[in-house]
């Protein structure tokens, strides 16, 4: 009884959390929605049970008077619903003011989030870096984020920090972001983008100032050469199998987008847009078969031998 009571706990205080000024924006307006319909709901539900005591047949067996409308009651409730949507009509248009905030037209984005199939890409311009499914954010500092698709519509979501906004192929949308506190805040795609869109999560990490300066010099950082045989063999496989054709890793021939950068793969703590945590056990099970994996995904089957195997997973390993 206990754990079920701390799960509907848990489930209201996760339905009202907010860790960010525009998800508190859209908190307060949800808030106010419930508590009107909730005064509704009572509403009904006592003049229904009223009227079920009171006017029961067997203290009226007698046909009850016949009453066809009630000026004053129409009157009433039309007003009383006028006002209300009214009220909630300016407190929508100032939360939607507050949370569009246009910015500076010379004012550029912090961060770039692209969305693939199935997995985020995002770059950070200031700093010179890319990454990819796991955003990492100073906390207390308002972000601009550009937001664009590189193939369907696909739409980003983080709840407990705020609204909802489309990612469209050919188009740049723009929103703020902000975390009040440092944490890990779950998110997802939410528009319907193909077969893996269940598995297109989102991790924003938010970080005191000190640890993200920390994370991004790391990330500006070339991994080194390989000094391990087996994981210098991985990186000769790395470009001999066409993984450079689609993949970034900085200090190398190899400069596409198709698919994730790679650059420091191990510091990610989840493999796959969040589909697995982030273990050489999962990143074998996911080289030796990605369509066995992740059905529909872009990354093809190479058939690697177990030699190869181990190899490759060796040389990504090292790119921390």
């Amino acid at each position: 009884m206990a754990d079920w009571l701390k799960t509907i706990g848990d489930f209201f205080d996760h339905l009202v959390s907010s860790y960010s000024p525009e998800a508190t924006q859209i908190n307060h307006i949800f808030i106010a929605f419930l508590a009107v319909a909730g005064l509704v709901f009572l509403l009904v539900l006592g003049l229904s049970v009223i009227s079920a005591i009171r006017f029961r047949s067997s203290k009226r067996p007698d046909e009850p008077k016949q009453i066809f409308g009630s000026n004053k009651l129409e009157i009433f409730w039309t007003t009383a619903s006028f006002i209300a949507v009214a009220v909630f009509f300016v407190i929508s248009v100032r939360s939607m003011e507050a949370i569009n905030a246009p910015a500076d037209k010379d004012r550029k984005a912090d961060i770039v989030v692209v969305g693939h199939q199935w997995w985020w890409e995002m770059r950070y311009p200031e700093y010179g870096f890319t990454t990819a499914n796991e955003l990492h954010i100073p906390a207390n500092k308002k972000l601009l984020m550009r937001m664009e698709s590189a193939d369907v519509i696909h739409d980003w979501w983080v709840p407990s920090l705020g609204r909802k906004i489309d990612l469209i192929p050919g188009r740049s949308n723009y929103r703020w972001i902000q975390a009040d506190t440092a944490g890990t805040y779950e998110g997802t795609c939410s528009e319907y983008c193909g077969a893996q869109h269940a598995w297109m999560r989102i991790r924003v990490i938010a970080q005191t100032q000190d640890k993200y300066n920390q994370w991004v010099k790391a990330h500006q950082e070339i991994p080194p050469i390989p000094k391990d045989s087996l994981a210098r063999e991985g990186a000769k496989l790395f470009q001999s199998k066409t993984c450079s054709n689609c993949h970034t890793i900085r200090g190398t021939a190899a400069a596409k987008r198709v698919g994730p950068d790679l650059t420091h793969l191990q510091s990610r703590e989840t493999l796959l847009s969040g589909m697995f945590k982030n273990t050489q056990k999962n990143l074998r099970r996911w080289l030796k078969n990605p369509q066995k994996v992740k059905e529909g995904a872009h990354m093809p089957n190479f058939n690697l031998s177990d030699q190869e195997l181990n190899a490759l997973v060796a040389y990504l390993e090292e790119l921390k």
